[in-house]
């Protein structure tokens, strides 16, 4: 606020002016960790879908082999590149370069992923397909692309009343060199990084600046940004974790273990503060931002965390960023000769069977993951949380006392490492009751598979904007309706001769249910006018038919057949 006073009974005026030469090199050639990177960055794409899209472009002939570490290009890329930018940019554009790996544990099998024939700047194909070969043709050929030359700028304006100055930066591009092709995408983070393209006024020493306003803001540290599927891609690289043809699955393991889940925070609101100094008055303002908002960032949950806590308080070595490295060159050697496979394992196993073993023995009191949060204001119990068979719950009471004890399950949104006692107990008030609709008595509760509305026999899932604790009777009334016509409009045909037999619309077309089997329906058949009858002979026809041989039964017979033998298929 001082230094705002100041201000606005100052004169400014630009005390020094530094002006210096710069440039801007092009990247390497894509390996698979910068191939996933800047797709999720420039494209969006997932690292898992990147990798498919990159094996059908492979398949199809249109680039190289997607599964490498390596940035060297070959030769004949580097000469028919030459070609395409001499000839369509001309000769000033041209500065053919090799690149060398730098990545830890690199193994340089492949050449970078390029386009097969760089004379080709586009292919045919999907609109995925299309888009990630146009980001590997831009690369590849940026690559061999002159430097960008640019010229930064930095200016020093004196405060005539004050001993602090105000300091402006800028560049201007002199040569777009390789931009010319790589700046296209607006994403561009070689680009924004640098601020390429911030450009300031004609300035000159001495020259006096008008003020036309003066802000002062409120700032707060961040927190450490989470892991996106491509930021983990480039830890991973930059740790030895890996190999390009491991990234991608790994990173889809953890999640389909639900180890860690793409987060969907909304984040929370916070005030702050802003000063505006303009036409001589000041203003003092609350402003409010959102932060702490993560969408599609990688978040551990709760079964993640327990299980990363065992695994390093009983193997650390083995939960060690170096390992991987350390048992990839391991690999390296027995591969090359200079180590023998059977010490290599036996050295492994002395040190890993007994941490085994004494895990398996420790015996503690207190359960893996398990958080006492206190007792039972009521009844004295222990209150806690662990994880169970089916994800997190809160626990009343232990497993030796001659009461047994109550589980309740956590909520979306909650977790066991910062749940409360007030908000645990709160999960034993379920289910709750919301009233009477048609005479019945509708609930909500949670179940294995998420929080339910029951009414009548009949249960409707509660979707994800809706909080059993929270939620209403009209609303859960809606719900239920919604629900009605959904399979209403499921429902194609019913029989008053047999209650169980209906012809319903399916995903993949209608059918007949009965006795919960499903039942195909001739193509061309119209379900709507299938009679009883016409329902039992197709079912009679079903339940008639020889079964189907499944690839297991004919590779038992095939085996048979040879008397015994398996035949394995060399891949």
């Amino acid at each position: 606020m001082d230094f705002v006073k100041e201000c606005a009974k100052s004169e400014f005026k630009i005390e020094d002016i530094v002006t210096r030469p710069g440039k801007k090199s092009p990247a390497a050639p894509f390996t698979t960790s910068t191939l996933q990177q800047e797709a999720a960055r420039k494209l969006g794409y997932g690292v898992a879908q990147t990798m498919r899209i990159a094996q059908s472009l492979y398949e199809s002939g249109f680039i190289t082999y997607m599964r490498t570490d390596s940035v060297n290009l070959s030769s004949l890329a580097i000469g028919t590149a030459k070609s395409e930018i001499v000839n369509n940019m001309g000769e000033e554009y041209l500065h053919t370069r090799q690149f060398s790996t730098k990545s830890k544990g690199a193994q340089e099998a492949h050449e970078a992923i390029r386009p097969t024939y760089i004379s080709n700047h586009s292919i045919e194909g999907s609109a995925q397909e299309k888009r990630l070969y146009e980001l590997i043709w831009k690369r590849t050929i940026a690559s061999q692309m002159a430097d960008a030359q640019l010229e930064k700028t930095t200016a020093t304006i004196s405060v005539s009343e004050s001993d602090n100055k105000f300091i402006a930066t800028g560049e201007v591009i002199k040569f777009d060199g390789f931009l010319k092709v790589y700046i296209e995408s607006s994403d561009d983070d070689d680009v924004k990084d640098d601020d390429t393209g911030k450009m300031l006024p004609p300035l000159t020493v001495g020259q006096e600046l008008p003020m036309k306003e003066v802000l002062a803001t409120e700032r707060f540290s961040q927190r450490p940004a989470r892991y996106s599927e491509a930021s983990l891609v480039r830890k991973m690289e930059e740790l030895g974790i890996g190999r390009p043809s491991t990234y991608a699955p790994t990173i889809s393991t953890i999640q389909n273990r639900e180890y860690v889940e793409k987060s969907d925070l909304e984040g929370n609101e916070r005030k702050y503060n802003v000063i505006t100094l303009e036409n001589g008055e000041i203003r003092d303002e609350i402003k409010t931002e959102i932060t702490g908002a993560d969408k599609g960032k990688l978040i551990p949950t709760d079964i993640g965390i327990v299980v990363n806590e065992f695994l390093t308080e009983n193997f650390p070595d083995i939960l060690n960023y170096n390992f991987t490295a350390k048992v990839e060159q391991e690999f390296d050697n027995i591969a090359e000769g200079k180590e023998e496979w059977t010490k290599a394992l036996d050295d492994f196993y002395k040190v890993f069977h007994p941490s085994v073993t004494e895990a398996i023995e420790a015996k503690s009191d207190k359960k893996v993951g398990e958080r006492i949060l206190g007792v039972h204001p009521e009844n004295g119990r222990q209150v806690s949380v662990k994880i169970s068979r089916f994800g997190p719950v809160v626990q009343i009471g232990k497993t030796d006392e001659e009461e047994k004890p109550v589980f309740a399950s956590l909520l979306k949104g909650q977790s066991i490492t910062n749940i409360t006692l007030e908000e645990a107990l709160k999960l034993f008030e379920l289910p709750r009751e919301l009233g009477e609709y048609e005479d019945k008595v509708v609930k909500v509760a949670i179940g294995r598979f998420g929080p339910y509305i029951s009414h009548n026999s009949k249960f409707v899932s509660l979707p994800k904007e809706y909080q059993p604790m929270t939620i209403n009777l009209e609303e859960a009334i809606a719900l239920i309706e919604a629900k009605r016509k959904q399979e209403a409009e499921r429902l194609i045909k019913t029989f008053e001769e047999e209650e169980g037999l209906q012809i319903l619309n399916g995903r993949f077309g209608p059918y007949i249910s009965y006795n919960k089997s499903n039942y195909k329906i001739p193509k061309g058949t119209d379900p709507h006018s299938l009679s009883y009858e016409d329902c039992k002979k197709l079912i009679e026809a079903a339940a008639d038919a020889p079964k189907g041989r499944g690839k297991k039964t004919v590779a038992k017979k095939a085996e048979k057949e040879r008397g015994g033998r398996r035949v394995r298929r060399k891949e």
